[in-house]
This record gives C-alpha cells, sequence and structure tokens, in this order.
C-alpha cells in the first residue's frame, strides 16, 4: 500500500501547529489534521488526563521513517505516540493529490 495516514498526539495546540507547519513545509505531509482531545493513560505507574492535539498526518508509506525521526527530533514528549496505517481505499483523486503534493 502506498498511501498512509499517521496518527499522533501531542502537547497542546502550539506545538501541534508548529509541527503540522514543518511536516507539509519539508513535504513529508500533504496535509495535516489538527483536533483537540483528552486522553486517558498510565504514565509511570500513575493514571493521567490530559488535553493534548491529535494530528492525522496523510503521506506516503516512503516518508513515514522520516515523519517518526522528525517528529522525535522536535516533539517534546519522551515517549511520542506515532502510529501508522495504511489507507486502504480512497477518493483516487484525492489519493493523487497527495502524491503531488509531496513531490
Amino acid at each position: 500500500m502506498k498511501h498512509f495516514f499517521v496518527v499522533f498526539c501531542t502537547a497542546g495546540v502550539n506545538e501541534s501547529e508548529r509541527i503540522a507547519r514543518l511536516l507539509v513545509e519539508e513535504k513529508l505531509a500533504a496535509c495535516v489534521n489538527v483536533t483537540e482531545v483528552d486522553s486517558y493513560y498510565m504514565w509511570n505507574g500513575e493514571f493521567c488526563k490530559d488535553r493534548e492535539a491529535l494530528l492525522i498526518i496523510k503521506t506516503e508509506k516512503s516518508r513515514v521513517d522520516r515523519i517518526i525521526e522528525r517528529i522525535k527530533e522536535v516533539h517534546s514528549y519522551e515517549l511520542p505516540e506515532v502510529i501508522a496505517l495504511p489507507i486502504v481505499a480512497g477518493y483516487d483523486e484525492y489519493l493523487a493529490w497527495i502524491e503531488s503534493a509531496i513531490d
């Protein structure tokens, strides 16, 4: 599968906007959607609840490893959540746009 989206949570809107812009400007992503979410999780044996920003990053498989590396370089978290999933189907013209936007 050629097209992927990467799901990623980060601390707050300021950091998410900076990372989204970086990924698009460096042509690692065609588009990044950002929305606020409440995250509930265990960290170091403690229950945590945080308001975070969820990024949905549209890209190609060939760029996923570089996206992960860039996120690790610029992200404030010790262990950032970065999950890549294949796009198994979609509107052909939109998928073609993803390719053209990151070439």
